[in-house]
């Protein structure tokens, strides 16, 4: 199975919108911009900012979409189409409010389950083939309170557990990058004995 060349990483741009939940998929993609010593740098007929290197002989780029959430298709599909990277081809990092802090899944596929972000790639790619990463961040029990949460930043537990999801993610790094998905989730999906 070929691997993932293309890592996107959503959330918000601007300082204001930095800490927040919304963002957690632009965390996760800082950390692997650390890790694998990419610098993210401003790629303006991309709306984004994008950096390229290697893991493991890979050719790998990142992209960080600088359109606001509900447009990050304006980054991801003319990204996609200019450098010839199919949709299976691609990671897309995105919270996820069904998921608890804490918890970080992996899965190939699917709709956008209530997420805007995705929709708008969905639309704009013209396929919904890509791989998700979805980063648990919790849900404020009503959905009229949906905005505002995801706005906001998490207190510094709950920080914490999205902080320690992303280090577990972080080290499958290698079999995602890979295509190798199923060691990931396996590692990834397990019951937590924390």
């Amino acid at each position: 199975m070929s691997g993932i060349r293309l890592l996107v990483g959503l959330g918000n741009p601007g300082r204001e919108y930095a800490a927040t939940r919304h963002n957690a998929g632009v965390w996760m993609l800082e950390r692997i911009a650390d890790r694998l010593g990419i610098e993210l740098r401003a790629a303006g007929r991309f709306q984004g900012r994008a950096g390229k290197g290697r893991l493991d002989g890979r050719e790998l780029w990142l992209l960080a979409p600088q359109t606001f959430m509900n447009l990050s298709g304006d980054a991801v599909a003319p990204f996609a189409r200019y450098y010839k990277i199919p949709p299976p081809a691609i990671l897309v990092i995105h919270d996820d409010l069904d998921l608890p802090p804490g918890v970080v899944r992996l899965k190939r596929g699917g709709g956008a389950g209530g997420h805007n972000g995705l929709a708008d790639i969905i639309r704009k790619l013209g396929s919904r083939d890509f791989a998700r990463l979805r980063i648990g961040i919790g849900h404020p029990g009503a959905a009229d309170q949906v905005s505002g949460y995801v706005l906001r930043p998490a207190p510094a537990e709950e920080q914490a557990l999205i902080e320690a999801a992303m280090q577990r993610a972080l080290a499958q790094l290698p079999y995602i990058v890979a295509g190798d998905f199923q060691p990931a989730m396996n590692a990834l999906h397990a019951p937590s004995t924390a």
